[in-house]
């Protein structure tokens, strides 16, 4: 980028909780779904794409409550190009303060062929007459050629051209699935720039899948091409291999503004918190070398490296851990810990909470504080989401006892208390404590979902570490997360299935309620 070149501002429209939430096993609930809606709020992504409205009664329902309560950047409803569709983000995006409707349709001759079985020309058609319905209720809508990388380039420069005309403010030329090269799809770019005659009239927008790895590269190879809008995940979490990843590119541009000459609104200081979120919503941990939010991305074993960095950060490091919102520790939290301190924690790890949950998690605090000597900021992470980003609770935890050994078989007593005040008690033998206590609860609930997966895993190190537990269950085909924490790791699993359990619950008598009949 020459010095005198003015910095052009990217768009970043995020699909964490619609793409990224069709990657097998990263499901969430609504309040789920609401704290990672109000995170990448705060972290001041541009556009929000809740969900995919006509797909379920429960995404319209979520779409609608996240319309209803971000305020500081544009939600988008994903369609097809069917005014049924259309219609059901109309009525989920009617609350949004900025809303925007992202029509879909394929146009590469393979999708045309064996998916759609549709011409080029009823494509087009298909387009148009698709946009000018949305346009009817919406002022911004945005569409995408679907596999558009794999498409002639000449049929989308003239899709893209149709749609405009008929009123679409952002075209999307999405790499699907993940085929291209960075400079080949570079140049798809700058050819769709070139030969879409009205092109100036709404913004270029990419969307790269990561098929084989280049994501991310493809998506800065676009933008520095002319790509006025980046769509991307948190974590580059989605489907298949997953989608590009926001952080990455953000702190692509931000660490290279000399040679790309891009920048973004995005808070950087945010990037870290709202990664861990998403992991821990979603259940899919980041992987320790992941670039930018990964554990061991600012961490320095090799003598030579670190002896540089003691003398330098700049001679390994291209940014800062603060750059990105890694707190840093300044005071030891433990059971001596006042609420002053506590809540200046919750700030510097970015977690802005209302009254009632602050008094809510300091005394969920103190009683962990009686058993560790320190609580890291890992374990304050999980009892916020433990408390903010959980179902509402059908049935709460009374009591537990189980028995087990080499030489008798594992009993478990569960005893719940139901919301409506009545408490069950059941007991139950199983392969293992764990198998046992899962058991009990199916008798109390009266149904028996599948246990799809199970993981266990320390919050921190050391013996007084807090175990922390992901469930998944399934039942009636569709699939719920649960989590829980405790020093106990029986208790931290029996939290985690009677959250899954909530999660089930409250969405199906949501459903049966909303709908009149269940959503399978």
């Amino acid at each position: 980028m020459a010095n005198n070149e003015p910095v052009r501002v990217l768009h970043v429209f995020d699909t964490t909780l619609r793409d990224g939430e069709q990657s097998p096993g990263c499901s969430m609930n609504l309040p789920e779904k609401l704290a990672v809606a109000r995170r990448l709020e705060r972290l001041r992504v541009d556009v929000v794409e809740a969900g995919f409205p006509a797909s379920s009664p429960g995404d319209l329902e979520s779409v609608k409550a996240i319309a209803g309560v971000i305020k500081d950047c544009t939600v988008a409803g994903l369609c097809r190009a069917l005014e049924k569709d259309i219609d059901a983000a109309r009525e989920a995006l009617a609350g949004a303060v900025a809303p925007r409707i992202h029509i879909f349709l394929a146009t590469s001759p393979i999708h045309m062929e064996y998916k759609l079985k549709m011409r080029p020309e009823q494509v087009l058609e298909r387009a148009v007459s698709a946009v000018q319905y949305a346009k009817q209720f919406c002022s911004a809508v945005e569409f995408s050629a679907e596999d558009a990388f794999r498409s002639d380039r000449d049929f989308v420069c003239r899709v893209f051209a149709a749609v405009i005309a008929a009123g679409a403010v952002v075209v999307n030329a999405p790499d699907t699935v993940g085929y291209a090269m960075p400079e080949e799809f570079a140049g798809f770019i700058r050819y769709i720039k070139a030969h879409t005659p009205n092109m100036e009239q709404a913004r270029l927008s990419v969307h790269c899948h990561n098929d084989l790895g280049l994501a991310v590269a493809n998506s800065l190879a676009a933008i520095g091409a002319g790509a006025d809008q980046v769509e991307c995940t948190v974590n580059g979490i989605g489907e298949r291999a997953g989608n590009a990843s926001l952080e990455e590119i953000v702190m692509g541009l931000r660490v290279r503004k000399d040679y790309l000459g891009v920048e973004t609104r995005i808070d950087t200081t945010q990037l870290y918190t709202a990664s861990r979120l998403v992991s821990q919503v979603t259940g899919v941990k980041v992987q320790p070398h992941k670039a930018v939010v990964g554990d061991n991305a600012f961490a320095h074993e090799a003598g030579v490296h670190q002896h540089g960095v003691l003398a330098n950060r700049a001679t390994y490091e291209i940014m800062t851990p603060e750059s990105i919102g890694i707190p840093k520790n300044r005071m030891v939290l433990g059971k001596h810990s006042g609420r002053h301190a506590f809540e200046e924690r919750l700030t510097d790890l970015g977690l802005s909470l209302n009254e009632a949950l602050v008094e809510q998690i300091f005394a969920q605090f103190k009683l962990l504080a009686d058993k560790k000597k320190v609580v890291s900021d890992r374990d304050i992470e999980a009892l916020v989401m433990d408390a903010s980003a959980s179902a509402p609770e059908t049935w709460k935890l009374d009591r537990w006892v189980v028995n087990c050994g080499s030489t008798l078989s594992s009993t478990s007593t569960i005893r719940l208390q139901h919301r409506d005040g009545e408490v069950q008690e059941q007991a139950a033998v199983g392969d293992g404590p764990i198998d046992a206590a899962f058991k009990a609860i199916n008798r109390i609930i009266g149904k028996e979902p599948a246990l799809e997966a199970y993981e266990l895993g320390a919050i921190t190190g050391g013996e007084d570490a807090q175990g922390q537990t992901l469930v998944k269950i399934r039942w009636n085909g569709r699939h719920w997360n649960g989590r829980g924490v405790s020093t106990d790791v029986v208790e931290s699993s029996i939290k985690a299935y009677i959250g899954a359990i909530n999660a089930l619950e409250w969405e199906w008598l949501s459903h049966t309620s909303s709908s009149g009949s269940v959503q399978a």
